[in-house]
């Protein structure tokens, strides 16, 4: 299998691109209903960019199924 170069991204900018409040975040991820983040350090997580897109993506198609 290839590896692919995946792209993390901060807290801060998951909430950019989702529009929800760091809490919010953390209550759908602890409910398996939003991407798991990723434990970089002690004190330092990140976001695979590519999952969080597609999490996204999913409630777009939801949305146009709806019409």
């Amino acid at each position: 299998q290839k590896w692919r170069v995946r792209m993390l991204v901060s807290k801060k900018q998951v909430k950019e691109m989702v529009l929800y409040s760091y809490a919010h975040i953390d209550r759908l991820e602890a409910q398996g209903l939003f991407p798991k983040r990723v434990r970089l350090g002690q004190n330092r997580v990140g976001w695979v960019r590519s999952e969080v897109e597609d999490w996204i993506q999913v409630r777009i198609e939801q949305r146009d199924r709806s019409n």
